[in-house]
Parts: C-alpha cells; structure tokens; sequence
C-alpha cells in the first residue's frame, strides 16, 4: 500500500502521521467535546477536527485555509476527547502540532502574541501581575465587574482571585521528611493567587515533605504550546528543567493542573533534542499534583470544622488534571478530609469551564456558551465553595458567579485542608465572612 505524500514536510503537523491514522472516527469523543455539544457543528468535534488536519497534511485543504484556521481555534484544548477515546488518540499533541504548523504559515492574533511575549519575560510579566494586583486591592476590579461584555468580565476574573476566607498563617510543626519538593511557583498562581501558593507549602510541610527552592524557575510555557509556539514551549521547559534540578527535589509539587499537565509533557516536548530529552524525562517523573503528594504521605487530617455546621462543597474537576493527567480521586480525597466540608455532587463537573487559558481572548462569546450551563448547575447544586485546582478555572467559574449574583465563590482545594490546618492553630476565621 502507497502512502500519500506529506503536503507540509518539515513541520510539526508532518511529525503526527501515526496519531492522525489512530483515529477510527467511531465518535465516542463527541458527547464529550464542549465546542461541539455546544455549536453542534462536526467540524467542531474532535472527529471532524483531525479530519481537517489530516486534510492540511495531505494537501487536499491549503495550509492557509481560513476555515480550517477558525475550527481549530474553536478548540478549547480540554482533551476530554482523549478520556473517551477508546483509541488512544493523543488529541492534544496533534491539536499543538497543527497550531504550530498554521501559525508558522500566519502570525497570531496580534492580542495572542501580546500575551505569550508577557509570559515570556519575567521583568514584564512581574510588572503585570502587580499593576493586577493594585487595581484589584483599589476596589476598582469589584466596580468594573459590573460593565457588559468582555471588558467586565475581564475585571471579574480579576476580582475573584481575592482570597476565599481570611486566615492567619501558622507554623507547621517538624514532622519526618517524606521527601524534598520544590514548586512550581507558576505565572498567575504567584502573581494573583499568592495566597494559594503559601497555603500549599504549609500543606505540604504539614504532611512531612521538607520544601525547597527552584530559584529561576519560569513559566510552564503551557499557554506557548496551546497557541502552537512550540520553540517558546521549549524555551521555558529547559529553562524550568535546569531549575528544578539545581533544587535537589524528588519531587515537584504543581497546584495549577494546567502547569502540572504541561510540565508532565515536557518528555515529549523535548525528546527530539538529544541534549535535553533525557533531562526532560527525568523531570517529568517526578512532577506530582498537590493533592497526590497528600495522598502518598498518608493520613494527617486536621481536626477542627471550618465553622458550624457544615460547609457545603461541589468539586469541579480541572479539565488538565482530569483528562491529561488522569487525577480524579485525589483532589476529592484531599476534601474529605477537611472536617466540616459536605461534598454535594456536581452534574457535569468533568465538562469543560470554558477557561482554557487565554481562550477567552480568542473566543469570548463560545467560552461564555461553554460556561453558562455550569453555572447553572453550581447554583443548583446549593454549594457555598466550587473547588477547582486550577487558576484559569478559579478565574473563569469565579467570574462567572460574581457576574451572575450568585453566593458561591470558587477555592482551591488546597486552601480549604489549609483553612482546617489554620482552624486547628486558632487562626482561622469564619469562612463565611470572607
């Protein structure tokens, strides 16, 4: 049997043949695709999306067809598909591959390659984050919240990243060293959600790891590689992987999944490159999720309720730390032990926020129908906290509520065990108040 010629030699799309052929196109992935339940168009489903890759490849579509440009950028990148999946289909590098590939033939959006350059510099990147931080401790967040359209919901987003409840911090105790973590400080995690960070390395200096520093660490370069800027990717990946070894860690703490789903990829990033693909294979096993790292040291729960009577609670699972990492017990494990909490089922929790980073630039009419029905669902489910583990989905569902009325405020897993740990230090205040 021939095969057909590569239309794209030399490409990142040309280096896919064998996952674009995995594909059987049975269409279990549709019930599970965000773009596609909501536009109801195949060409928005996975199926019909490697179609059309497949299509650029082989020469039958052009490389600069605006209509193939416009379904792939509809893709939120969830890779709930890959869950369904019973082929295997590693839908999320071919999803980066044909990015990469169309945005070699035609710049990004101009808002698009604004973004990656920000997250690239850490002079400016640190710059941004604290103009964010001034405008939302002003007030001036909260105020423009209320204005219509893309511009208001960008100032909620911003206002949601407050902390949850006020807390005093407190010193966890010496306990035996499960092992040495560094975390990965993250952009947004760092810059806006600070408070988070420090609560996770209380928890985990609560369940005896010792934490370390990785000083020069750098973004993820997850937002990079979703845009298809697969060279800045790899930039920040060495950059990250020569940190994160002069740290001496065993292991890498992540409490953003879409950071910790790209730092686990790191493998495949890199393993063309001779110099690093080993390097990079090393890192990526020993990248944990927070609530994992929990789980392995075993049972040390806190003991004082959060408040009385119970706190009710619906989890919402992270697209990145669901359907790329394949977390689903962890997080909930990690909830449970927080007395107080009352976990309240959430219809749909494994569907997509409309989140997916910096999508919102790119589609915000399409990322606000995906969020829509989630709320709807939060308010149902009569929740006082969403707990989610990541920050574009903190910022999206908690924007979305803040916009709607509603009384639930999105958490971080993570900062309710560590509210319990500041309840049992006597430091923690009504989480009702906060």
């Amino acid at each position: 049997m021939t095969t057909a010629p590569c239309a794209v030699p030399g490409t990142p799309l040309a280096g896919v043949k064998a996952g674009l052929d995995a594909c059987v196109h049975c269409g279990f992935c549709l019930q599970s695709c965000p773009t596609y339940l909501t536009l109801e168009d195949e060409n928005d489903g996975p199926r019909g999306r490697i179609v059309l890759m497949r299509a650029v490849r082989a020469g039958t579509l052009p490389l600069g067809d605006d209509a193939v440009r416009t379904h792939l950028d509809r893709c939120l990148g969830c890779r709930a598909c890959e869950s369904a999946c019973p082929s295997g289909v590693p839908y999320g590098q071919l999803l980066e591959a044909s990015r990469a590939t169309l945005a070699a033939a035609r710049p990004r959006p101009l808002a698009v390659r604004l973004a990656l350059g920000v997250f690239r510099r850490p002079a400016l990147l640190r710059a941004t984050m604290a103009t964010a931080r001034v405008v939302r401790a002003s007030g001036l967040a909260r105020l423009l919240a209320r204005l219509p359209g893309r511009a208001g919901f960008a100032f909620a987003m911003l206002e949601c990243t407050r902390p949850p409840m006020p807390r005093r911090a407190y010193a966890p105790p010496a306990r035996g060293n499960a092992a040495r973590v560094a975390m990965l400080e993250g952009c947004v995690m760092e810059g806006l959600f600070v408070h988070t960070n420090r609560a996770t390395a209380r928890v985990l200096a609560m369940h005896g790891y010792a934490m370390a520093r990785a000083e020069g660490q750098r973004c993820c370069g997850a937002l990079h590689a979703h845009a298809g800027d697969l060279e800045g990717a790899r930039a920040l990946a060495r950059a990250n992987i020569a940190a994160f070894e002069r740290s001496g860690a065993d292991r890498i703490a992540m409490n953003a999944a879409g950071c910790g789903a790209m730092c686990r990829e790191y493998a495949h990033l890199l393993g063309d490159d001779p110099a690093w693909a080993g390097r990079a294979a090393a890192f990526s096993a020993r990248v944990r999720d927070v609530s994992e790292l929990v789980a392995e040291a075993g049972p040390c729960g806190p003991t004082t309720p959060l408040r009385d009577g119970a706190v009710r609670v619906a989890y919402d699972a992270p697209c990145h730390l669901l359907h790329a990492q394949r977390i689903a017990d962890a997080p909930l494990r990690m909830l449970r032990a927080v007395p107080g909490v009352e976990l309240v089922p959430l219809p749909n929790a494994d569907r997509c926020c409309g989140g997916a980073g910096i999508y919102g630039l790119q589609q915000p009419e399409l990322s606000q129908a995906v969020l829509a029905p989630k709320l709807d669902e939060i308010r149902q489910s009569g929740a006082a906290y969403v707990a989610t583990g990541n920050p574009g989905c903190l910022m999206q569902i908690g924007a979305g509520l803040l916009r709607c009325g509603a009384d639930a405020r999105a958490v971080h897993p993570v900062d309710l065990l560590d509210a319990a740990y500041a309840a049992d230090a006597g430091g923690l205040a009504n989480p009702g108040t906060g």
